[in-house]
């Protein structure tokens, strides 16, 4: 059955360039370059497990890694966030190394050239000078020295230029989203293409995309030439076309317009973005950030364990390996549970009398008080009414509904539906404009 949730007032109604002096080793590196990769996004083609995340070959610390899987090839990218020279890279290697592998570059993620390359890596730290440009340096490997996969302590790119991230705002680099290019028009009112960003999980066979009485694989069919139509939900499923791993989106479609949103108010359960185009160039991003996409699945629900309090920590277990439920469709937090009182007492001291369950899902008396039920969840309602809606003083203290803290705290730009009327002050995932020409949706695993 549906959630129950407000219902948003408007819902009613490129060729790759070529890069740029690349070529193999060169004598020395430049005294001036400096390190440009720590701290930016990576990448990989597959991790052994949680703790060996990408981004741990970039943050700066020797006492974590990224490891792979057991196989030929493998591979880690970091997207320097912008045009850089490059000059030499570092590889601090774990005892699983490289014996045959090649650094490269690209401009845009998807075209590669390389700039390095070997079938005798010793292992240990290796400095490789070399000469290139672009945006992205990637690890290319293709013989391992042990049976184990192969693992780096850090992965560091040294030159100039590059790019600073918006700190935590999670948005993708563009070559999340492939080309946009060859997306065909909309005969109707907008072309939906759905993207298989299961980081090699799934194949796009086993991608698959429910809506209008149809269901099919992103194999057959990644493009949906969308209608007209009221309140949709398209729905994903990865496996099978009616697996336990499922998900979905909400949306309005208009005559001339897309109003729709990814949504954690019951759950979540896939990885979800979206992205909107229309044709005077709009273009906004939506949903679970690009972090949260790069991590295995086993990676998030430790991830929320770690960083949520103790009464939320039962939440990634309860449905495990499917689902972290809201608090409101979880038993610890329903009439009985250990947790049901939770919100009891900080509701009682501004006058609202609701179960922890009926806070947490905006029902009740709080079904027609959004900002009420906002304040509550965020933990403002104590404040001057002037005040609840500062986001700055959200979440600060508990009670709080540190599950939907925990998807704003890793959606795109900090923004996510982690409750019904988490859409009061503009924090929810909302989109709309007029005119749209294309939608994006990208699901994770």
């Amino acid at each position: 059955m549906p959630s129950k949730r407000r219902v948003p007032r408007l819902l009613t109604l490129t060729a790759a360039l070529v890069v740029a002096t690349l070529g193999f080793a060169v004598p020395a590196a430049q005294a001036a370059d400096t390190l440009i990769s720590q701290g930016k996004a990576a990448t990989a083609s597959s991790v052994e497990n949680a703790g060996t995340p990408a981004s741990a070959a970039v943050d700066g610390s020797a006492g974590t890694r990224w490891s792979s899987q057991f196989s030929d090839p493998q591979w880690i990218r970091v997207d320097l966030g912008g045009a850089a020279t490059v000059s030499r890279v570092v590889l601090n290697w774990e005892a699983a190394y490289a014996t045959a592998f090649q650094i490269q570059m690209s401009d845009n993620g998807s075209s590669w050239s390389t700039v390095y390359q070997t079938t005798t890596g010793t292992g240990g730290t290796q400095t490789l000078a070399v000469t290139g440009a672009g945006r992205y340096v990637r690890l290319y490997t293709t013989a391992r020295a042990t049976p184990y996969g192969v693992s780096l302590w850090e992965f560091q790119v040294y030159g100039t230029g590059g790019g600073t991230t918006q700190p935590g705002s999670g948005v993708p680099p563009e070559s999340f989203w492939g080309d946009t290019g060859g997306i065909p028009a909309a005969r109707n009112v907008l072309t939906v293409k759905v993207l298989n960003r299961t980081n090699g999980k799934y194949p796009d066979s086993q991608v698959f995309w429910n809506f209008g009485g149809q269901t099919h694989s992103i194999a057959e069919q990644p493009y949906i030439d969308m209608p007209a139509n009221s309140a949709g939900r398209m729905y994903f499923y990865l496996g099978t076309p009616n697996g336990q791993y499922a998900d979905f989106i909400e949306f309005t479609v208009g005559p001339d317009v897309f109003n729709g949103n990814t949504t954690r108010v019951d759950a979540f359960a896939l990885k979800l973005a979206m992205r909107l185009h229309a044709h005077d160039g709009y273009d906004v991003q939506v949903g679970d950030d690009y972090g949260t996409f790069q991590e295995d699945r086993a990676a998030t629900f430790a991830k929320f364990q770690a960083e949520v309090p103790t009464e939320f920590k039962g939440l990634a277990t309860v449905n495990a390996p499917y689902r972290i439920p809201a608090p409101g469709s979880a038993p610890d937090f329903r009439t009985g549970g250990k947790y049901a009182n939770y919100f009891t007492a900080y509701a009682q001291s501004v006058g609202v009398n609701e179960p922890t369950s009926n806070i947490t899902g905006c029902a009740g008396s709080l079904a027609g008080n959004p900002d009420m039920c906002a304040a509550l969840n965020r933990h403002t309602a104590h404040l001057p009414q002037s005040q609840w809606q500062d986001p700055a003083r959200y979440y600060q203290a508990a009670p709080a509904n540190y599950y939907a803290k925990f998807w704003h705290d890793h959606g795109i730009n900090h923004l996510a539906y982690g409750f019904p009327y988490d859409d009061v002050a503009g924090q929810s995932s909302f989109v709309s404009h007029g005119d749209p020409q294309w939608l994006l949706v990208a699901v994770g695993w």
